[in-house]
């Protein structure tokens, strides 16, 4: 059998003295070579950044070349681009093929035989496969690439490695990413606005206001911090607003004056916020736009898409924001009314639409996250109010509701025109939103049964219907003036039924309460259960939204912490990881990509106070210094020091305020007035000659004595006059 083969070896001109095993034993040497080189070569790249030949040895392992000439080669790096070679190159290899052997020979010499032969053919074919690799290796690397094959052996064997260019790397690209900036309406309700900034493009989405509470004393309204958005004036390319309630845009006439930016919304939003301009003296300097459910509005690096939805105003708009990281979603206020007064319902399939796409985060409002179910229609209210009317025939009607929930005001005015009633409407917000829905056709308001308050007088009680301001029990409102006798039109009688068509808003509790009881001393029968449904979606209804828009990102927004995490709660229950819905604070920079959702920063955020005509100049302190006043009164201390000598001319005399009635007190005042002539006599003694100190040390004596006489701590104010003896 030796014999045999090698003659057939001699025949083939391959090799004359080796035998059979030693053959095999070269084959299988050769074999665990080919292995040995591979591991080395996989073991540079796991180092370093893979070139060509590493890449390219690599597949030679798994692969056999296509038999192709130099020539179809050439072309082939000739027309094809350097960083592409690579593609090229290893579209020219076959799958690799199996090696078998046939086991049902006739003989061992003829197996042994073809093993001979497959060695042989294995050898030719990577000659040609080295020769390609020197071509593809000197037109890509040029200068650099090897000269010789013993160069090129060096670079199989793992020994010499020859970094790819850096142009042809196929590093992935960065993804994308968009910052969302909540600068309002996240620690509480209202104030809501949000900014999104890609590059340089910043679009506004709502400008709110929040009204003061308790311990603000003496402030108007609360408007947000933009002073991030001034420091990017050149950036902002617009405000977009969901709807037309003051939590959304009740601050843009103060902020319109500081960004002079377009304005984006639909018909009756502009309308209510061209009326607030109007006021403030910048109706002719502001630009708005109307922009009609469906349209896209191009804002710089963003689109934006309105999209219809149900709240508890008409044209209330939910935002698709389709940006370069993707889209994001806002659903403004919300809530799915499938039989809306006004209108047609949530527009369900364009969400659905936008979800198929790829909803890359949503940020879905959660005011009534913590209430499980679904919101009612508003068209309950209405059979709610025919019932009420019918059973209090013979009395007045007065319905307390929001100026803004022109729905309901239409259901009231349908059913006052029904049981032939007339219609007064009193409020200034209440009476300025229904003139401009009036305008625009969004409430049809029978003819002859609108009057002025003025001819209340000419009809009997039981035959009119007074819709008004005030469920909120804000003090000036109408029906708190009314509740107080302070209203100079409508006095409340035992005859009267006062319809609450609201509920109160987290924080107005109390204020709505004090309202009810003065009412109810007054006589007046109060009716607040089943005459409201709400503009929020609860639980089941934000569900939807979920599995409509399955955005991989959820920022809950409209709410105060318990409610945002309510929220977080149903979209875990919906599926999403807890690591994939982020909680933010108001002034946190959220950086949103395909790959992650999280705070990279924090921006100045937070309230600028409105007194009056002031704007940001009733800070913390004086809010502080008002508490206190408010809380402890204010005692002045006056005393006259004489110029140069500091000799006390006059004094100490002390006026109190909010603190004790001095006629009252005459022995606490005069001990007061004793301990601080003791203070300025020892401050005298002592030659201190400044008055800041004089009056440091002062105020001290004078705190200290009241605080263990009484246990009160007044603001002390001491006021040295400077008088020069001529």
């Amino acid at each position: 059998m030796n014999k045999e083969l090698k003659s057939e070896n001699l025949s083939d001109n391959y090799t004359e003295d080796a035998d059979t095993l030693s053959e095999q034993n070269d084959i299988q040497e050769s074999e665990k070579s080919d292995t040995d080189t591979a591991s080395k070569a996989k073991k540079v790249r796991s180092k370093k950044t893979p070139s060509l030949m590493e890449i390219a040895y690599e597949a030679e392992q798994e692969k056999e070349l296509k038999d192709s000439g130099d020539s179809e080669l050439e072309k082939i790096l000739e027309k094809t681009p350097q960083d592409e070679l690579i593609d090229n190159f290893f579209d020219s290899i076959n799958p690799a093929k199996k090696k078998t052997t046939k086991k049902n020979t006739s003989s061992a010499s003829s197996s042994k035989t073809a093993a001979k032969k497959a060695s042989v053919i294995s050898m030719a074919e990577k000659e040609q496969h080295e020769d390609i690799l020197l071509k593809t290796l000197r037109s890509i690397d040029g200068p650099s690439a090897p000269a010789s094959k013993s160069t090129l052996s060096s670079i199989l064997s793992g020994e010499t490695v020859i970094e790819p260019k850096k142009t042809r790397g196929r590093k992935p690209k960065a993804p994308k990413k968009v910052k969302i900036i909540p600068l309002g309406g996240l620690e509480q309700i209202g104030m809501n606005i949000t900014a999104f900034e890609y590059e340089d493009s910043i679009i506004v989405v709502d400008c709110g206001l929040a009204f003061p509470s308790d311990d603000m004393l003496g402030i108007d309204l609360v408007i947000p911090d933009v002073s991030y958005l001034k420091e990017n004036y050149l950036k902002v390319k617009g405000f977009c607003i969901t709807h037309g309630h003051e939590d959304h845009i009740g601050s843009l006439p103060y902020i319109l004056k500081q960004l002079n930016v377009p304005v984006y919304g639909t018909r009756l939003t502009l309308a209510l916020i061209n009326k607030k301009l109007v006021e403030h003296g910048i109706d002719r300097t502001s630009t708005l736009v109307e922009v009609k459910y469906g349209q896209t509005v191009e804002l710089g690096d963003f689109k934006v898409e309105f999209i219809k939805t149900n709240h508890s105003i008409a044209d209330s708009a939910a935002l698709a924001i389709f940006s370069p990281a993707g889209i994001i979603f806002h659903t403004g206020d919300f809530k799915i009314d499938y039989t809306p007064v006004f209108g047609e319902s949530n527009d369900l399939q364009r969400m659905a639409e936008i979800g198929k796409q790829g909803c890359l985060a949503m940020l879905c409002e959660s005011t009534n996250a913590i209430k499980p179910g679904f919101t009612m229609s508003e068209r309950t209210v209405g059979k709610t109010f025919d019932l009420l009317f019918a059973e209090h025939r013979n009395k007045r009607i007065l319905v307390a509701t929001f100026a803004s929930n022109v729905d309901r005001v239409q259901q009231i005015i349908n059913t006052a025109y029904k049981h032939d009633r007339k219609v007064v409407v009193e409020g200034r917000s209440m009476v300025n939103v229904i003139g401009v829905a009036g305008e625009l056709n969004y409430i049809s308001i029978p003819e002859g049964t609108l009057i002025d308050i003025d001819h209340l007088k000419d009809y009997p009680p039981e035959k009119t219907v007074i819709i008004t301001t005030g469920s909120q029990g804000e003090s000036m409102a109408a029906l708190s003036r009314m509740s107080s006798s302070l209203h100079k039109k409508v006095t409340i009688t035992s005859e009267d039924v006062v319809i609450m068509s609201s509920s109160p808003i987290p924080g107005n509790e109390k204020a709505v309460n004090k309202v009810i009881n003065e009412l109810s001393i007054k006589g007046a029968e109060v009716i607040f259960q089943d005459t409201h449904v709400s503009g929020h979606a609860c639980q089941e209804e934000i569900k939807l939204m979920y599995s409509l828009l399955r955005p991989k990102y959820s920022l809950p927004i409209h709410g105060e912490y318990r409610h945002r995490l309510a929220q977080r709660g149903i979209a875990e229950a919906m599926g999403m990881a807890r690591e994939n819905v982020l909680i933010m604070s108001s002034g946190d920079v959220v950086e949103v990509s395909e790959k992650s959702c999280e705070v990279v920063n924090h921006v100045e955020a937070g309230g600028i106070f409105v007194d009056g005509l002031g704007i940001g100049d009733v800070g913390n302190i004086v809010l502080r210094d008002r508490q206190n006043l408010a809380q402890n009164g204010i005692i002045i201390v006056a005393m006259s020091l004489e110029r140069g000598t500091n000799r006390l001319l006059s004094g100490p005399d002390i006026i109190s305020r909010g603190f004790v009635y001095i006629r009252e007190s005459g022995d606490l005042i005069s001990e007061a007035e004793e301990v601080v002539r003791n203070a300025v006599r020892d401050c005298l003694s002592a030659e201190v000659n400044d008055w800041i100190k004089i009056k440091s040390i002062t105020r001290d004596a004078l705190s200290d004595f009241l605080w263990k006489k009484i246990k009160r701590n007044p603001m002390i104010l001491p006021i040295i006059m400077d008088v020069h003896d001529r």
